[in-house]
């Protein structure tokens, strides 16, 4: 049995730096902003090569600052991250547990405006980090390039899932979704306004400025929205080129590019396009039942590719009910 690849052990490089799985999906008690995030993404990336130790990290605020002249950005957001408190979903002792932490531990800033920040990454978090074997790598263009907190949290999250094997959905709750992107509480409170502000565009600016396109589809118990679907794929070249465009213009006027070219650059394979080719809802539930754990849509997708050049089949629905069957044999979760 081979051993589980630490997340500690993965490394930055010049284009991308690493985060852990757990700090993607938690949801936060004290909401933060676009800039907290970033420069908590930052301070991780400095720690890194000894995240797991009881050390104290050194960093110059003027690789916090960014753009910015000013340190009093940089101060507000330490600030927020010390009195942040999140929850992650760990496992303790074989089960499934929720652990409350504090994201940033002691530190002392110099008052020189080209000074530095001594930080310390907080005893229990620094457990989570060293037993995580999921994490995501963000593109730094990309992270500094998003303008929302949703957006980049949004990214965050299609970044952990997209090297999934079998898989290109998942389902969240509508609670665990708005906690996960950080939704004060009391804002955005209908499922049209989370849509609208939030959800709409986070999903245009990844799909606009990431190597994935990306979906979220409301799902309904009743007439209520209770969940929702992401679901995500990679670009091919000619997507992926499009975005190394985009990354080098000016940020002016980047929303409005991202909502006219976020459908465009869609590229849905042809069967969905096609007429009378889509698949009838309740083969969807009939696959779910028969195949609990798999996902539908991808094992949907590796159909229409291995059928792609043959005789069209008499009954679409039925043939891809087959082709599940063979898959899941094959290929036993």
């Amino acid at each position: 049995m081979s051993k589980a690849y630490r997340t500690v052990d993965a490394r930055p490089n010049a284009q991308t730096l690493v985060k852990p799985g757990e700090l993607v999906d938690l949801v936060e008690v004290t909401p933060l902003t676009l800039a907290d995030r970033r420069i908590y993404n930052q301070l991780l990336e400095n720690a890194w090569d000894a995240i797991e130790k009881p050390v104290t990290h050194v960093i110059s605020k003027s690789d916090l600052r960014g753009s910015h002249n000013s340190n009093d950005r940089v101060g507000g957001s330490i600030e927020r991250l010390m009195a942040s408190i999140v929850k992650v979903q760990v496992m303790r002792d074989g089960e499934p547990a929720i652990e409350r932490v504090q994201l940033l531990g002691g530190n002392v800033e110099t008052t020189r405006r080209d000074g530095l920040l001594e930080y310390e990454i907080p005893q229990r978090l620094r457990r989570i980090i060293k037993d995580s074997t999921v994490f995501a790598r963000l593109q730094r263009e990309v992270m500094f390039a998003l303008s929302s907190k949703y957006a980049l949290t949004l990214y965050e999250m299609v970044q952990k899932r997209g090297n999934l094997r079998w898989r290109s959905s998942e389902k969240f709750s509508l609670e665990d979704m708005r906690g996960v992107l950080g939704v004060p509480k009391g804002k955005l409170t209908s499922w049209s306004n989370l849509k609208l502000r939030a959800i709409d565009p986070a999903v245009e600016e990844v799909s606009a400025l990431s190597d994935y396109i990306v979906e979220v589809d409301p799902i309904k118990t009743g007439r209520r929205v209770t969940h929702i679907e992401l679901r995500w794929w990679r670009k091919d070249a000619g997507g992926e080129a499009e975005v190394e465009r985009e990354l080098q213009f000016s940020s002016v006027g980047r929303k409005e590019r991202a909502t006219a070219k976020a459908e465009a650059m869609r590229p849905r394979p042809d069967w969905l396009d096609a007429k009378g080719a889509a698949l009838r809802t309740e083969t969807y539930e009939t696959a779910k039942l028969r195949f609990p754990g798999y996902d539908i849509y991808f094992v949907e997708g590796e159909w229409r590719a291995w059928a792609a050049g043959k005789p069209p089949a008499r009954d679409p629905d039925k043939a891809y009910l087959a082709f599940f069957k063979t898959f899941a044999e094959n290929n036993p979760i």
